[in-house]
């Protein structure tokens, strides 16, 4: 079924223009919302939109809870301005989260005159949506549902016609099986990866979503300003050396780096450090299995770091090349977590985890804690189906597969966190869970009780990371009002959406700027507001869905951590801790 739209063509508009989906009934229709100067867009428009047409109190995958898509007022008119937020209801933990993602969706939306889409309810048979503009489409397609992200990719892209500002966004069988960390694949080489969304679109059925931007694009008013103020910012991401870490080496420069700090963790945390770091390097991936870089859409810097994957296939000795995309995040989670030691296995592993639609950090955290329990004698291999050892590649590929197949009752309770399995299982003392599977930096205290507690558990939530890595004061009042004030600024760049890399060049003063030169002065004299505004209701949806803060816990495995300042204070953690959930209940109380 489709609907046509007007053909206005994405403009300046102080609403939001929003697509409605129900997949339940197969219509759609387009509401304009206020609210712009409270809630910017991005991260704000989706804590909106839940608020506006979510249940906290439903199950996750209850059909009418929302998927909702959203992006900013500047996507699309200035660089880095390339992330879509998802907001959903987490299967992981039940309570409303956020992921973010790059790509070329972002654009896409942009071009179809979208400022957000919002999916409900739950299609008869596997589907496929296709939107833009001009059309919305669902087109039954129960021969997608089992194919692995890359075939699904392949597949839509014969069976929809479109290109240019076209996105394609797909689950692969770990959404379909419910997993509570699937992705969703956006455009190949981007996720919104944390959290579930993935599982949200298994559960309304929905295999892909293809977005055509196939609209017009007027340049805004006072376009001399607009154009004098975008060169300014082009400038700076391009012709200084604000974001060239992120073109060279990319964020994998950081492996070495945190290895020489005791702050990589290493085999299920079993260390912070290694003598092996050469063969995973941000070095020796750029010299040895770099192919290429490519960029987001709307961005010039080109942090996406291609590696080529050989492998052979036939006993004539003919070797199949793919292309995979690798970062910091995934050389940790299936590369030092696992102790491999080899970068070639690495990407094989990357591209493992890729096919089945998981997120790559929870998927490697939660074997690595299977690792280690097989090794204590918690589980055995009628558990895990195949042997998993520290360093050893061909184990972790039959488990990822099994983990996104849900192939017994074992990797079905490991897809649903890896707590989860060890509260079943044993072995809770060295679950390398922060909220969720931890990011990649064992850099101390700070860092580990922010990403416990911290809205989306995640490393850039805060700068606590960075924080850890330098010599700072026991003060846990002071720390944790830097924890509120770092998150409400980031909540005006979530919003905005900016990727989070180019938060040194989009300051307040400059997002003003932009801002004005498109005509949204009365956004840009409320920044500061809008960002606690939005800051709070996060928070109170996510108390409303059953978070308690005061609850959440650290595993012991990490007061065993020693970084280059020593030994955990396991008692200045505990007061951070109960200090930073005391905040978050203030943050989250209702008004």
């Amino acid at each position: 079924m489709s609907a046509q739209t007007p053909n206005t063509g994405p403009g300046i508009r102080h609403e939001f223009r929003v697509l409605l989906v129900d997949l339940s009934t197969r219509r759609t229709h387009i509401v304009l919302l206020p609210g712009r100067e409270t809630y910017l867009g991005g991260s704000g428009l989706a804590a909106m939109l839940f608020e506006k047409y979510g249940d906290p109190a439903a199950p996750w995958n209850d059909p009418a809870q929302p998927l909702i898509f959203a992006i900013g007022p500047l996507t699309g008119y200035y660089p880095l301005m390339s992330k879509t937020v998802c907001g959903f209801l987490s299967p992981y933990h039940g309570q409303y989260a956020e992921s973010h993602a790059g790509g070329r969706g972002a654009l896409a939306l942009r071009f179809a005159d979208m400022d957000a889409l919002v999916i409900t309810g739950r299609a008869s048979v596997p589907c496929v949506l296709s939107i833009g503009n001009r059309h919305m489409e669902i087109k039954d397609a129960p021969f997608l549902w089992g194919k692995d992200v890359f075939t699904t990719g392949k597949m839509i892209r014969h069976m929809l016609s479109g290109s240019g500002h076209r996105s394609i966004w797909r689950i692969g069988p770990a959404g379909e099986n419910g997993c509570a960390y699937a992705c969703i694949n956006v455009d190949t080489y981007r996720h919104f990866g944390r959290l579930g969304s993935g599982a949200v679109m298994g559960a309304k059925n929905l295999k892909a979503i293809a977005i055509t931007g196939d609209a017009s694009f007027p340049m805004p008013a006072g376009s001399e300003a607009y154009a004098k103020d975008f060169q300014e910012v082009f400038k700076l991401v391009t012709e200084t050396s604000m974001m060239s870490k992120y073109h060279d080496l990319g964020t994998a420069g950081n492996v070495a780096a945190l290895n020489e700090l005791k702050s990589l963790p290493w085999r299920n945390l079993q260390a912070t450090t290694d003598a092996g770091i050469d063969g995973i390097s941000g070095e020796k991936f750029a010299k040895d299995m770099l192919l290429r870089n490519t960029a987001c859409s709307g961005c010039p810097v080109g942090c996406i770091h291609i590696g080529y994957l050989r492998e052979k296939f036939m006993a004539d000795n003919r070797y199949l090349y793919r292309q995979v995309a690798y970062d910091y995040e995934p050389i940790f989670s299936l590369g030092s977590m696992l102790g491999m030691t080899d970068g070639f296995g690495v990407l094989g592993l990357m591209d493992a985890v890729e096919r089945e639609g998981l997120d790559c950090m929870s998927g490697g955290v939660a074997l690595a804690w299977a690792t280690e329990a097989l090794e204590k004698g918690v589980i055995t291999e009628a558990e895990t189906l195949t042997p998993l050892k520290f360093g050893e590649a061909a184990g972790y590929k039959a488990a990822i597969r099994h983990l996104g197949a849900g192939s017994n009752e074992f990797y079905q309770r490991l897809a649903q966190g890896t707590l989860k399995a060890a509260a079943h299982y044993g072995g809770a003392d060295y679950a390398c869970v922060l909220g969720q599977e931890m990011a990649g930096y064992a850099t101390g205290e700070t860092f580990f009780v922010s990403e416990t507690l911290s809205f989306r558990h995640s490393h850039l939530d805060s700068s606590a990371y960075s924080a850890d890595q330098k010599q700072q004061d026991k003060d846990a009042p002071k720390i944790v009002a830097g924890f509120v004030k770092d998150e409400a600024s980031r909540c005006v760049l979530t919003s905005m959406v900016g990727c989070l890399f180019a938060r040194g060049v989009y300051t307040p003063e400059r997002l003003g700027m932009a801002l004005s030169s498109l005509g949204y002065k009365g956004v840009a004299e409320n920044l500061d507001a809008a960002g606690e505004a939005i800051q709070k209701l996060r928070w109170r949806l996510r108390m409303r869905s059953g978070y308690a803060p005061m609850n959440a816990t650290i595993p012991k495995r990490y007061s065993e951590v020693v970084t280059w300042k020593g030994g955990i204070d396991t008692v200045y953690m505990e007061e951070l801790r109960k200090t930073y959930a005391a905040k978050l209940m203030e943050l989250g109380r209702e008004e």
